[in-house]
């Protein structure tokens, strides 16, 4: 009896473990290969000065997140672009009538801090609002993904490890400054708050706008305006330029004599676009037309760009374009941020 009884759990034990799936046997795997990873960021975590204890509490807490490594991984890669498609489209949805009129308002109800900031920063009260409104539609939608979760997620997967792992370390101390762990939440890939910095964003750039002793950039629009001013003046903005005007092009321009004459290394598919830099002199003499009335002064350097081609309104672009493709390297994305400036201030 007892033979039979042992010989009936050896039997149900062994169909046990040929219950086991191949695809459950691959998610214990990877569950134990993501602790091993987690684990092996102390020493890096500990040159950081974050606190063993830190990592200890949030450690146990995390699992991979399938769901950002499937939207990482439907990301562009380095392969062939598509073509470019048309500017004006994209203007007219990111440029639109209901984002100008939240602008105002924003604008309108933060004049006496966005001029403080302007004074001490040189960075126009117009511009802070518009990254404002492109990044969160003025703070209306900031992200729910766990930051932690999603960064160590994409450290751990590998595509693009160099990227993520060092704003995995980032947040982890946020978190052991004081951060509050139900603030660090944002975008898949680890963007967060108003203005949508990165963790290593944040704590090199992010400012106390309201005199509390904190860079709250998640619900504080005085510390996100005054954090969006301060990644401009570190991204090189000059005081007293505009970012770039709108022109008319003569029929018979030659492009090929203001053709760039360098190979840019950073966002090429953007900065081939971008003519060489003259003058705004020598642009006048070579028969452009501002679209309004107004040049910036003579000797403001500027690059053509004709987002839409040959015949379409094309734009005199600075320095401080420049300063905003640093915030996202796209010229729709500047353009549209310099035109909602623009219309903000009117």
């Amino acid at each position: 009896m007892r033979s039979s009884i042992l010989s009936l759990f050896i039997g149900l034990a062994v169909m046990a473990v040929g219950c086991v799936t191949p695809a459950a046997s691959a998610q214990t795997q990877d569950d134990a290969a993501f602790r091993a990873y987690l684990e092996s960021l102390r020493p890096k975590a500990r040159a950081m000065g974050i606190r063993d204890a830190t990592l200890s509490g949030v450690f146990p807490t995390l699992t991979p997140n399938p769901r950002v490594i499937q939207l990482d991984q439907s990301q562009p890669g380095g392969g062939a672009y598509s073509p470019i498609p048309a500017f004006e489209p994209y203007r007219v949805k990111h440029v639109d009538a209901a984002r100008i009129s939240r602008g105002r308002t924003a604008y309108l109800s933060n004049r006496s801090r966005l001029a403080r900031i302007e004074a001490e920063t040189g960075v126009p009260e117009e511009i802070m609002v518009a990254i404002y409104g492109h990044e969160t539609n003025y703070g209306s939608y900031t992200g729910d993904f766990d930051l932690i979760r999603s960064l160590a997620t994409l450290a751990w997967e590998g595509r693009r490890r160099t990227l993520f792992e060092p704003e995995l370390l980032a947040t982890l101390k946020m978190l052991d400054n004081g951060v509050p762990r139900g603030r660090l939440v944002g975008s898949w890939a680890g963007a967060t708050g108003y203005p949508q910095f990165l963790p290593s964003v944040y704590l090199r750039l992010a400012k106390d706008g309201d005199g509390d002793g904190k860079a709250d950039i998640w619900s504080s629009e005085a510390d996100a305006l005054a954090s969006i001013a301060n990644y401009f003046v570190h991204a090189g903005w000059r005081k007293g330029q505009p970012w770039g005007i709108a022109v008319s092009v003569p029929a018979n321009f030659n492009r090929a004599s203001v053709a760039a004459r360098t190979a840019p290394a950073r966002c090429p598919r953007v900065f081939n676009r971008h003519s060489r830099w003259l003058s705004m002199a020598e642009w006048r003499r070579l028969g452009l037309v501002p679209s309004r009335a107004g040049w910036a002064a003579d000797n403001v350097m500027a690059t053509l760009l004709e987002p839409d081609g040959p015949g379409k309104t094309a734009y005199l672009l600075t320095s401080n374009y420049r300063a905003i493709l640093d915030y996202n390297c796209s010229n729709f994305y500047a353009l549209s941020v310099g035109l909602l400036a623009d219309a903000v201030k009117q």
